[in-house]
């Protein structure tokens, strides 16, 4: 590792030196977790916050493990993704602060219903939120109701693009369910779905391409099973370098079967395993057992477990030079 961080850092003091050189091609994109205890990969455990080499920052399927707007961890926040529309992703409710709670049982003692906790940190930080699918007037009717500007819920359909400041913003196919739980929608036409069983339509789930300034592209999965775009598209056209994905099983892809998509169909340079649903770790430490420990046995390629609060760096080729 520090063989590798000295080589960029002598990369760009070179390019400094070059005529007309730029030095995007040697600065990072920065990933930091922000996750239910610090320190650790946890059972909510979701949100990642991404700093482009530009400043510009995204943060990514915020929900119930970030404190809301007020959160000391955000600081400016230039849009919010969402994957889809289940409490788990968007905060039906969040912690109270960060380190409330444990890491098997966390703090969800704030009730952001029905706004959510990614309309509300949205709203308070004056940052969009790009979705694809159905999702964009859903975020829109909340971000007018708590008096912000519902032009902020921006649409990224399959194929298209949408750039907030260096970052480019796609969308991908995800294998999932993207229901809105009537406690979202209120009222009387709520309480009826309830009554029948029933979600609302948002539309299907979405993956995300991320294109960064310094050319790092990102594949953040989603919940999803298998798709053959993760061969075709997300590595076919995209090719991208770093992986997020989902490892939960039942709702998600297993272990084995996140590994295989990362070894088989996307080839990445470094994966970053998410929504395992479990306590993952103690003391920072994977714990023997759990999903987390089967996906990195499994898995070929260089696997970072997302622990709250630690920053990652990686370069434009994917490889983590930095807090891994």
């Amino acid at each position: 590792m520090k063989r590798t961080i000295l080589a960029a850092g002598a990369a760009s003091l070179l390019l400094g030196f070059l005529p007309g050189a730029s030095l995007s091609a040697a600065e990072t994109v920065k990933v930091t977790p922000l996750g239910g205890q610090t320190g650790e990969f946890c059972r909510l455990d979701r949100a990642l916050l991404f700093e482009d080499p530009d400043g510009t920052r995204l943060l990514y399927d915020a929900g119930m493990t970030v404190a809301g707007p007020d959160d000391p961890r955000l600081g400016d926040i230039d849009a919010l993704l969402v994957s889809h529309l289940h409490g788990d992703h968007v905060g039906p409710r969040r912690t109270s602060a960060v380190n409330a709670g444990t890491c098997a049982k966390p703090d969800l003692s704030v009730d952001a219903r029905p706004d959510t906790n990614v309309a509300q940190i949205a709203f308070a930080k004056g940052a969009k939120i790009v979705t694809g699918s159905e999702m964009p007037a859903f975020f829109a009717a909340k971000l007018k109701a708590l008096g912000g500007d519902p032009e902020n819920s921006v649409l990224a359909r399959f194929g298209g693009s949408v750039k907030v400041g260096g970052v480019t913003i796609s969308t991908v196919p995800a294998v999932h369910s993207n229901g809105v739980s009537p406690d979202l929608i209120g009222g009387d036409l709520g309480k009826a779905m309830e009554a029948a069983g029933i979600a609302g339509y948002a539309g299907p789930p979405t993956g995300y391409i991320l294109r960064f300034s310094n050319g790092l592209v990102a594949y953040l999965s989603g919940d999803t099973g298998m798709t053959a775009e993760q061969e075709t598209v997300v590595r076919g056209f995209y090719d991208a370098k770093l992986v997020v994905i989902n490892i939960g099983d039942t709702f998600t892809t297993g272990p084995k079967e996140a590994a295989w998509v990362v070894d088989e169909l996307v080839h990445p340079a470094s994966v970053i395993p998410s929504h395992a649903n479990e306590e993952a770790t103690q003391n920072g430490e994977v714990v023997k057992g759990t999903r987390t420990e089967a996906f990195l046995m499994a898995v070929k390629v260089p696997a970072h477990v997302p622990l709250s609060g630690k920053t990652m760096e990686f370069d434009e080729g994917g490889t983590c030079v930095a807090g891994c």
